[in-house]
């Protein structure tokens, strides 16, 4: 039965590495959260991501403290979620490093709302600051969505499993 074999470790503390391990077995999907500094764009590649409410429609997405993007992004007031295509790794690697312009080169545009699209995400949401709250090493932040829109030719996403990309297997 699950409870009896995992009940001695929660009479341990859970380690960082311990809590990364088992949580790398939940699959994720990709994200860059993007957003206007004072002149110039800023973006960081983000898998907490999620939808949190249908009424009224928000997202929740957490961000380490560590952050030097979201403190730009977040004193703008809006930012774009660009959910990353299957063929948009590199584009993940980019956003993941601290510092540079990780925007040169890259195809985007403006958002209705002010913030960098990526062009060939699967998706984008809009999405104004509602609340910032402690999540430890993390800000768990909620948006508000005000747009959003998806290709009409659906692509596939680009995961994340267990410390590395992964694919969806759509053979039956």
């Amino acid at each position: 039965m699950l409870g009896e074999s995992t009940s001695a470790a929660v009479d341990n503390p859970v380690t960082s590495r311990q809590f990364r391990s088992v949580m790398g077995h939940f699959c994720t999907g990709v994200t860059v959260v993007t957003g206007m500094g004072a002149e110039t764009p800023m973006g960081f590649t983000c898998q907490a991501f999620s939808s949190l409410s249908l009424d009224p429609p928000r997202v929740v997405l957490c961000v380490s403290r560590a952050s030097v993007s979201w403190p730009a992004i977040s004193g703008g007031g809006f930012f774009c979620v660009n959910v990353l295509a299957q063929q948009q790794r590199a584009l993940s690697d980019r956003f993941a490093r601290t510092g540079g312009d990780k925007f040169h080169g890259v195809d985007w545009d403006l958002s209705p709302d002010g913030a960098p699209r990526l062009a060939g995400a699967s998706a984008w949401i809009d999405c104004r600051v509602h609340t910032e709250h402690d999540g430890g090493d993390h800000l768990v932040v909620i948006g508000d969505v005000r747009r959003l829109a998806a290709p009409a030719d659906p692509r596939p996403p680009l995961l994340y499993h267990r410390g590395r990309y992964a694919r969806l297997d759509d053979t039956p």
